[in-house]
């Protein structure tokens, strides 16, 4: 478990990857919008786009967190959640799936998309 749920954008850098059973605390229950990247460590477009996630997190901090779920060790979400392609980002709000972004694509473009989102 993190020790700063609703602030944890980035640890040295890194996003925070966060297991199966930490999903329902740190995204569903999450007071704050929360932007989640299914990913895979194989996939190279994952690994491509994840310094594009970094900066969206640090741009984000106010606004949302961006948290990462393997969809190869989290194979109930990755069904539930009907991720058939890495990277795949599911903007969730109160809880609720309200966006998805499969592949990759540029900070400005997500930021636009979310935009969308924002009240």
């Amino acid at each position: 478990m993190f020790s700063e749920p609703e602030n944890m954008n980035t640890q040295n850098g890194e996003l925070p990857a966060i297991a199966a059973n930490d999903f329902k605390a740190e995204v569903l229950e999450s007071t704050q919008p929360v932007l989640v990247e299914f990913w895979a460590p194989w996939s190279r477009p994952c690994q491509v786009f994840d310094s594009v996630l970094r900066e969206l997190a640090g741009v984000s901090e106010e606004k949302f967190k961006v948290v990462k779920v393997n969809a190869d060790d989290s194979l109930d979400l990755s069904l539930w959640y009907e991720i058939q392609s890495v990277p795949t980002l599911l903007y969730f709000i109160r809880g609720n799936p309200c966006l998805r972004i499969v592949g990759t694509a540029t900070k400005e473009a997500i930021l636009a998309k979310l935009e969308l989102f924002s009240h």
